[in-house]
């Protein structure tokens, strides 16, 4: 069965790099631009995994983690949180919302891939 991976980001090129990388490495992609829609999607598709960026229209991304790392039904789900900032307060954030990793942009396509292995791995 091919893995879902959710990809919630407001940059449209952004959205075309990880769909090549995701579909080139065998996963079904879905995709949207805000963080109301990543939810909704989240909540009615339950990928396999959720790439996340912070800096979203209507929800931000922290609170789109909170949101479904608080609810029984979605915690499971591992959320990569995909983000230009690099302070260590935005790292501390990431985790107090539930991230399971956090990924710097732009990251290097191995890096990335080998994130959702090992998530996706543990959560089989």
């Amino acid at each position: 069965m091919m893995r879902r991976i959710l990809v919630v980001d407001d940059e449209e090129s952004i959205r075309k790099l990880l769909e090549l990388i995701l579909r080139e490495a065998g996963y079904e992609v879905l995709f949207c631009e805000d963080g109301l829609q990543g939810y909704n999607l989240a909540k009615k598709e339950k990928p396999d995994l959720i790439i996340l960026d912070l800096m979203l229209p209507k929800l931000d991304g922290h609170k789109v983690c909170r949101l479904l790392k608080f609810d029984t039904r979605f915690k499971e789900i591992p959320i990569i949180i995909s983000t230009a900032k690099a302070s260590e307060e935005d790292k501390k954030l990431a985790q107090d919302s539930g991230a399971d990793a956090y990924l710097l942009k732009p990251f290097k396509k191995e890096e990335l891939l080998q994130k959702i292995k090992e998530l996706i791995k543990d959560n089989a």
